[in-house]
């Protein structure tokens, strides 16, 4: 019966801080006596759980008994639970939806029902959002866009398409607007194009990659005007951005709602809209004409 405590020295190579939570579980699941098994098997379905409960609350949930929880996390190589349940609350935060699940999903959410609970949820997203991000700001962002000679879009992952979405908009009213970097490219390429007549919004909500952050601390170095859109739990890593915007994204699921952030995206492209004034409008005359001459919106 194998209930011996691993040493965290016997086992360097699930230091806490060479693998994910997640991945120093995944990684010891096979060698595992059947009490700890359970365990682990729940923490990898429900991870969120660890991060929220503590050791006697985890033990009675997953039915195993405080000491099998004590000689799982030591197997894993924290000191104790505590730790573990520490470094659970850190990849909490950086946005996995696995962290968010919960055992009991799937169910419906009271008398009003799942779609009710989400648009709940949505309008109080967007209250809070716009509670802290005033017409003014929007208004100087607009104003900012329109005298930039180029206006440059970034986002990874979901956040690529935020980008593409407001840049999209505004390419109808606006020329030199860019989404980067482009297929093959680095940003690096880009770089070198950050001035003071550059404005680059950022798309930076949670589980974005590291290397948003440190470009657009250079394009704001190098003189752009930045403009970061994160969310409520994400830090901005000293982004000398000048305008930051936190969108709240809390959701009753696993997955974030990203409703105030594509309000944000609207807000922003009816303000540049108004403040392009007739060059604006020409040029989105002149693109609908094209439209006809090219016949790519008739059926």
């Amino acid at each position: 019966m194998s209930s011996a405590v691993v040493p965290p020295s016997s086992s360097p190579s699930t230091s806490p801080s060479s693998l994910s939570f997640l991945g120093q579980i995944r990684q010891l699941m096979e060698t595992l006596p059947p009490s700890e098994r359970r365990l682990g098997e729940f923490i990898l379905d429900f991870p969120g759980d660890m991060a929220s409960y503590n050791a006697s609350e985890l033990a009675e949930l997953v039915g195993v008994s405080n000491a099998t929880v004590t000689r799982f996390t030591r197997r894993l190589g924290y000191a104790s639970y505590e730790e573990a349940r520490r470094h659970a609350r850190e990849e909490r935060s950086r946005g996995s939806p696995l962290f968010v699940a919960r055992p009991e999903a799937g169910g419906d959410a009271g008398a009003g029902g799942f779609v009710a609970e989400h648009i709940q949820q949505a309008c109080e997203n967007m209250a809070a959002t716009f509670a802290q991000i005033d017409e003014a700001m929007i208004d100087d962002i607009a104003s900012a866009i329109c005298g930039a000679r180029s206006v440059m879009f970034l986002g990874y992952r979901n956040n690529r398409n935020f980008a593409a979405y407001l840049r999209w908009q505004l390419a109808q009213l606006l020329p030199g607007t860019q989404v980067i970097p482009g297929a093959g490219e680095t940003l690096a390429e880009y770089a070198v194009d950050m001035g003071e007549k550059t404005v680059l919004v950022v798309f930076a909500l949670r589980r974005s990659l590291p290397i948003t952050a440190r470009f657009a601390a250079s394009a704001a170095r190098a003189g752009a005007q930045v403009v970061y859109v994160t969310d409520q739990l994400s830090g901005t890593a000293n982004v000398p951005a000048r305008w930051v915007l936190r969108c709240h994204s809390a959701a009753p699921g696993p997955l974030d709602n990203h409703v105030a952030v594509i309000m944000l995206c609207d807000l922003i492209a009816t303000r540049v809209m108004r403040r392009a004034g007739a060059a604006g409008r020409r040029r989105l005359t002149t693109v609908e004409a094209e439209h006809d001459v090219l016949s790519e919106l008739k059926r």
